[in-house]
């Protein structure tokens, strides 16, 4: 009997030129001003990304053709400091609500801006296709080159 490797979850940081409450506002608030229509689910094409501001709240795509397509929850809504989110998404695309891997975001105070940490982790859940997850959340078409674009909205209009 072989046992199976636990992923290393995939942990990204940036450092924006805003405070927190600003870094905070842009990545859940104006979620919809960095995310990229590309990274969706569903059928339809995304028309707008949302975190809903509240812990219980919904983490989804409001596609072209009026559907929502659901990606996880808030888990816990904590500005300017923190937000941790329900990732509802299998290694299939496809959303699962009995999957949860968590995606935790930080906001620490740094010089005159702020370090945005995020982790996603608890991959070993998604079974099998766990490690080819990962692989897809570590590289720059995942979680690195989305905090890119996160940062170039939070760069702008500073603190």
């Amino acid at each position: 009997m072989t046992l199976a490797i636990k992923p290393a979850p995939v942990r990204k940081s940036v450092v924006v030129a805003a405070a927190p409450p600003r870094a905070f506002d842009v990545f859940t608030r104006q979620f919809d001003a960095w995310w990229p229509r590309t990274h969706s689910i569903g059928d339809s094409p995304l028309k707008r990304a949302v975190i809903e501001p509240k812990a219980g709240g919904r983490w989804f795509g409001l596609l072209e053709d009026g559907t929502e397509a659901d990606w996880g929850d808030v888990l816990v809504w904590s500005p300017p400091d923190r937000v941790l989110l329900a990732w509802r998404i299998g290694p299939d695309w496809k959303y699962s609500p009995d999957l949860l891997t968590e995606v935790e975001v930080t906001f620490h105070p740094e010089g005159g801006g702020t370090r945005v940490d995020l982790e996603h982790r608890l991959l070993e859940r998604m079974g099998e296709g766990a490690e080819g997850a990962r692989a897809s959340f570590d590289s720059e078409g995942g979680w690195s080159g989305l905090l890119k674009l996160y940062a170039e909205v939070a760069d702008r209009g500073g603190a």
